[in-house]
């Protein structure tokens, strides 16, 4: 049963990785960067005072794209921080969501732009967001992903430590299941445990984040969850 179970686990976390492909956020593509106009060309290519020009003509700063994106996602996509700035002067949403449910905290999240994702939360971003698909936070895909520095800057934003995703897995879970045991997944489950992360709190199926570090043989995540108190 144990490892059926075990086995369960791997193939749903294969399943995920194979559906990030089509689910996660998705970037301007080179032929929508050729077609913007307006806000969206002037976000994507940097050029404030376009922008300031285009608002103070009464462009609509949260105007949508074909994929639901404002010129403030495009920004935060391209690593805008002038235009994401006079964009949220002239009105822009900051926590508006696109079509597959991103804003632009997660946008920096899973990019891992640790200083794109801080304006984004002096902007107004919000770091308890429920975004994507998987009805997850920003702090569960910068874990997954590993982006050490980016799950940092969102504990001490205040995100959610313990939320749950719909596939039954929080940013600890996702740090183990999702990562390779390496560095910089190990760096995001210490600074969550070290935040006060629940360390027993299981899988939807009953196995703890323990349980799923020993199965892949991560010792280093073995050590930090017993440290804290995991079982």
């Amino acid at each position: 049963m144990h490892a059926r179970f075990l086995a369960a686990v791997a193939v749903a976390a294969q399943c995920l990785a194979m559906a990030s492909t089509g689910l996660a956020q998705t970037p301007p593509s080179a032929a929508e960067l050729a077609g913007y106009s307006g806000l969206h060309a002037a976000a994507a290519r940097g050029d404030v005072p376009a922008i300031d020009a285009l608002l103070a003509r009464g462009a609509d700063a949260n105007a949508r794209d074909g994929h639901g994106r404002t010129p403030l996602h495009v920004a935060a996509h391209m690593s805008q921080a002038g235009v994401a700035r006079a964009l949220v002067k002239g009105g822009a949403d900051p926590r508006a969501l696109e079509h597959q449910r991103y804003d632009i905290v997660t946008i920096a999240a899973v990019k891992d732009d640790v200083p794109m994702l801080k304006l984004a939360l002096e902007l107004g971003g919000d770091p308890k967001a429920i975004t994507s698909p998987y009805d997850g936070t920003a702090l569960i895909a910068a874990a997954h992903l590993g982006h050490d520095e980016v799950v940092r800057t969102l504990i001490a934003a205040g995100a959610p430590l313990d939320h749950v995703n719909n596939l039954g897995w929080t940013a600890v879970i996702e740090s183990i299941v999702l990562g390779d045991g390496g560095r910089r997944h190990v760096a995001c489950l210490k600074a969550l445990l070290d935040a006060g992360a629940n360390p027993n709190l299981a899988y939807r199926q009953g196995q703890t984040p323990l349980a799923l570090a020993r199965s892949r043989g991560y010792a280093q995540m073995v050590s930090a969850l017993q440290a804290a108190g995991g079982r």
